[in-house]
């Protein structure tokens, strides 16, 4: 009788066996020579941990908020593209996937059920990732996900031109499913392209998106607003001064630009530019419980996941995505009690040993 997975890793083993090879190809590649990639584990892999014991864990308090919608653990769902690709019913698994763990889902522009669909069989809170498509069609976006109940709007700020990945391709990749957000006719799919999810490559024939268009997108509605690929101080000043009320520390999981700095490194400087004044988050790489509370440590509020959802999809519909969430549950709970630490929302930065020559150096003048 064949086991249940017993971590991250297995689940993602048994989906590349499940996946045919172009559809596996697409979601574990990185851009380029995918350094980014693997740099996102070899930065949570050297970071090391300082327990502390002689202190009564008995009870340990996982639950949290981020921007006042509760959360039974600090552990969400990227708005990953397209996941179709991994289980027929897509987005609609794994929406039932995040309610059964009762965390939040941030839904993709280019899901492939449409939000509306999504927030049907949701019973856990929903954010709306949004690419900007010009103002035209980003008004529309905003206006349906408010209507259609999402909670938060993440706008993705690190994409300006499409990069598509060398694996995909060799492979003549082309995502074999229609965006569920959009009923477009053939004039109209290069507004929606410029993303490795779009249908096509073709650069994205929209308005450049510039921090002016913050303000006229907070026009649009009263939701908050989470900004999606900062990953500088520099930025994170920047998007603090302008009211953001959240910074999604991103970069794809290194699948847009190669040889930048993984997520886990920008979240010290990120943290400390915006003194308090917006929650900040990471993606990128996460694949243990101990990742979870050393993102926790730096001064993370929460952390997402991305491919490991398609690999829970892949493997067993909403379930495996509600078995990889548990997964991470379990495993943070276990590290949080050998750690000595009692409540996910006051994890001590001590905890974290950060090597030398860990994280950014002195940029050039």
């Amino acid at each position: 009788m064949r086991l249940d997975p017993i971590n991250l890793h297995d689940y993602e083993a048994r989906a590349k066996q499940a996946l045919p090879h172009n559809s596996w190809d697409f979601i574990e590649a990185g851009a380029m020579d995918e350094m980014t990639t693997r740099r996102n584990r070899t930065a949570f892999e050297a970071l090391t941990l300082r327990p502390r014991f002689l202190r009564d864990v008995s009870n340990r308090k996982l639950s949290t908020t981020v921007l006042g919608s509760e959360i039974s653990f600090p552990v969400m769902v990227c708005p990953a593209g397209g996941h179709k690709i991994a289980h027929p019913d897509g987005e609609l698994a794994t929406a039932r996937g995040a309610g059964m763990s009762n965390t939040l889902m941030m839904l993709s522009t280019s899901s492939h059920y449409s939000m509306e669909e999504v927030a049907g069989v949701a019973t856990s809170p929903l954010w709306f990732q949004l690419y900007h498509r010009g103002y035209e069609l980003t008004e529309m976006l905003v206006h349906r996900a408010e209507e259609a109940g999402f909670r938060a709007i993440v706008l993705t700020v690190d994409t300006p031109v499409p990069s598509p990945k060398e694996r995909d391709q060799r492979n003549r990749y082309e995502n074999p499913f229609p965006l569920g957000n959009f009923r477009a006719t053939t004039e109209q799919m290069p507004e929606m392209s410029g993303t490795d999810e779009a249908p096509n490559w073709q650069p994205a024939r929209v308005p450049p998106l510039t921090w002016q268009e913050l303000e006229w997108l907070r026009g649009l509605t009263s939701l908050p607003l989470v900004l999606k690929g900062v990953r500088t101080a520099e930025d994170a000043h920047v998007a603090s001064e302008s009211g953001v009320n959240g910074i999604l520390v991103s970069n794809h999981g290194g699948r847009q630009l190669d040889q930048t700095m993984s997520s886990i490194e920008m979240i010290p400087e990120v943290v400390a530019a915006v003194h308090g004044h917006a929650e900040v988050y990471l993606d990128s790489g996460v694949r243990r419980g101990s990742d979870v509370l050393k993102a926790l440590a730096l001064g993370a509020r929460a952390v997402a996941i991305g491919r490991p959802l398609y690999w829970g999809l892949a493997v067993d519909g909403a379930e495996g995505v509600h078995g990889v969430l548990e997964l991470l549950r379990k495993e943070l709970d276990q590290v949080m009690a050998y750690c000595g630490q009692t409540n996910v929302e006051a994890v001590e930065p001590a905890l974290v040993n950060i090597p030398n020559g860990w994280g950014p150096g002195r940029v050039a003048g």
